[in-house]
């Protein structure tokens, strides 16, 4: 088993500051594995890839209010988000084949955008260790 990380080896390794760490702690993005016999706090290395994980979607446009939410309804169902993606874009193809112009334009950068956060999450799903 990995040593455990105090607070400030964390936030060093993570590139944050400890009132990051702290805060990402309160709002349970990150958890504390133990503490220590002076109630220091100790966290698993894997905090410092779910750090890097968490500033890569804030920087993508999720606020950390939505990812403490997520964590905190669990995995749920995933076929079922899956599926309602699905039928978002099969929305999308229609309101593309009757946009107009503008909303054509519109939309082309809606699903840019979409694609993008599809590539973030999938490469965030992919660098995050197993719970």
């Amino acid at each position: 088993m990995s040593r455990l990380l105090r607070i400030g080896e964390l936030a060093n390794l993570s590139g944050v500051s400890t009132r990051t760490v702290d805060f990402y702690t309160g709002l349970g993005l990150i958890e504390a594995t133990q503490r220590t016999a002076g109630n220091f706090r100790l966290y698993d290395p894997g905090c410092v890839e779910r750090i890097a994980a968490i500033k890569v979607l804030e920087a993508n446009g999720v606020s950390l209010a939505d990812m403490a939410d997520a964590l905190r309804r669990g995995a749920g169902d995933l076929a079922v988000q899956l599926s309602q993606v699905q039928g978002d874009l099969e929305t999308l193809k229609e309101a593309a084949v009757h946009a107009g112009p503008a909303a054509h334009q519109l939309l082309l950068a809606l699903t840019a955008r979409l694609q993008s956060l599809i590539s973030t999450a999938i490469d965030v799903t992919n660098s995050l260790p197993p719970l």
